[in-house]
């Protein structure tokens, strides 16, 4: 891999870091301090796009701050997996800067100005973490964004949000410095280094057992994975703003959590140890157990964002399956499933704050008739919950479809049950929704006939992820491009 030196991955870390400075500035001038976000995003996403050809080509960059250690830098690296990640959520920054104009617009929402600066602060942290040359710079983002965070979680400022808060931090720090620190210490002990190479770094360094135990503190010390029982954060976490749980805790925060164990999966342990001591069972079972009793969870729940949620904490764990799985296709269908739910559940998210906006309305009991005056919202959600269900010509069909496969090709059909159950499970919760808002009778006098679409700047930004959701079924090439130099360097 030829990968050249250069600013440009510390300008796609910084440029939304510096980017605070004006959006800080211009607070009493909302029009300016929205249009900075709306640069910064654009710019953000453009710095990215343009390293893409040398990586396609199978090269990459690096930017290498201070080694702080022997042998381990505060270093950037960009390389097919990091651009990757880093493509969707920046380009997902981008239509949710101009929703979060609308949609804190529309509810007068207070402290816009802290909001737009710590959702910067924020993609900061998520572009450091994918393009992350080793283990101590991805965790050192890694805690950077659970702080940027906070405040957006607490941003109502009331009794539950705090609760939230404190709750979210405790997780999400807790875990990452009782498992993840002392992981990363034994593994510096064992190798001499914390960079990512591909194959892995622990081979013939360590024990079964040591190996073993390194897994588990690293899946579990990533807690923004939400791998049971360390899932509680998510649903409390939405009580933050709906452009939060959709961007951050729908597509940032938790996709980092995932992305963080398969970086390690894939470059720390490398795939042929975890094959060796045969410990995919490990991530497997981890897995399975969350995906299918966060359905039934899902299930339960009344609140529509609750609900959203617990399908979160289901559809991360797929990711996490495919890796566990050890094949081609199994660890293929577990990181396309990271842009078709990234698509996806954003724009569920999306739609939800939608409804709120014109409705006021947060249970799904109370949705009854919804769709027939929100059409453009129900669409969009509708084809979304088609892709998170995984059915054709959806992009979800596909990464499921190769979870499937990957399955097979190991022999492991108890992992094929669990993706089909769980699927069905998935439509179980989400046509209920869809039934309601076309199809059920609303009851008279509560104020349906009043009920219009929400503001235009809400509405684009959800038609467009929704239609992406159907893209991404018909041109998968460039996300399979970057998956197969991961998969098959």
């Amino acid at each position: 891999m030829n990968v050249e030196p250069s600013i440009w991955p510390l300008a796609a870390v910084l440029i939304s870091l510096l980017g605070t400075v004006p959006i800080l500035l211009s607070d009493r001038r909302p029009n300016l301090r929205e249009a900075w976000t709306v640069l910064i995003s654009l710019g953000k996403f453009a710095i990215i796009a343009a390293m893409l050809p040398a990586v396609l080509e199978g090269g990459g960059y690096r930017f290498t701050l201070a080694e702080v250690l022997p042998g381990v830098a505060i270093a950037l690296r960009v390389d097919a997996m990091g651009m990757y990640f880093a493509l969707v959520a920046s380009f997902l920054w981008i239509l949710t800067s101009i929703y979060s104009i609308g949609y804190m617009r529309a509810l007068n929402e207070h402290d816009q100005t802290r909001y737009y600066a710590s959702f910067a602060v924020a993609m900061s942290a998520t572009i450091g973490v994918a393009f992350s040359a080793n283990l101590l710079t991805l965790y050192l983002f890694y805690e950077m964004l659970s702080l940027s965070t906070y405040p957006l979680v607490t941003h109502k400022q009331d009794d539950e949000a705090r609760s939230a808060g404190r709750k979210y931090l405790t997780y999400l720090l807790g875990t990452s410095v009782a498992f993840t620190l002392p992981a990363m210490i034994l593994i510096y002990t064992l190798t001499g280094t914390l960079d990512f190479t591909a194959g892995g770094i622990l081979a013939g360094k360590a024990d079964a057992s040591t190996v073993s135990l390194l897994l588990v503190l690293l899946v579990f010390g990533f807690a923004k994975a939400a791998v049971m029982p360390l899932h509680g954060w998510l649903p409390a976490a939405m009580v933050a703003p709906t452009p939060v749980s959709s961007f951050l805790h729908g597509v940032a925060v938790v996709k980092v959590g995932v992305f963080s164990i398969l970086r390690v999966v894939f470059f720390i342990f490398g795939t042929g140890l975890l094959a060796d001591l045969n410990l995919g069972v490990v991530l497997t079972t981890l897995a399975s157990i969350t995906i299918i009793v966060a359905s039934l969870v899902a299930l339960t729940q009344d609140n529509l964002k609750r609900r959203l949620a617990y399908s979160t904490i289901g559809q991360l764990s797929y990711m996490i399956l495919g890796a566990g799985m050890l094949t081609a296709a199994g660890m293929t269908g577990g990181l396309l499933h990271l842009s078709m739910h990234a698509f996806g559940k954003i724009t569920l998210f999306l739609c939800a704050g939608a409804i709120y906006i014109a409705a006021h309305k947060s249970n799904i009991s109370e949705m009854d008739g919804l769709g027939r005056r929100m059409p453009v919202t129900y669409g969009a959600f509708f084809l979304a919950s088609l892709s998170i269900i995984g059915m054709p010509p959806l992009g979800g069909f596909l990464s499921k479809w190769s979870l499937v496969i990957g399955a097979i090709d190991g022999g492991q059909l108890l992992l094929v049950a669990v993706v089909l159950v769980s699927s069905l499970l998935n439509a179980a919760y989400f046509f209920p929704i869809v039934y309601r808002g076309f199809f059920a009778r609303a009851a008279e006098g509560n104020g349906r006939e009043e009920v219009r679409e929400a503001p235009v700047l809400c509405l684009i930004p959800l038609s467009i992820t929704a239609l992406f959701c159907l893209g991404l079924f018909l041109w998968p090439s460039l996300a399979l491009q970057l998956i197969q130099l991961v998969v098959s360097p």
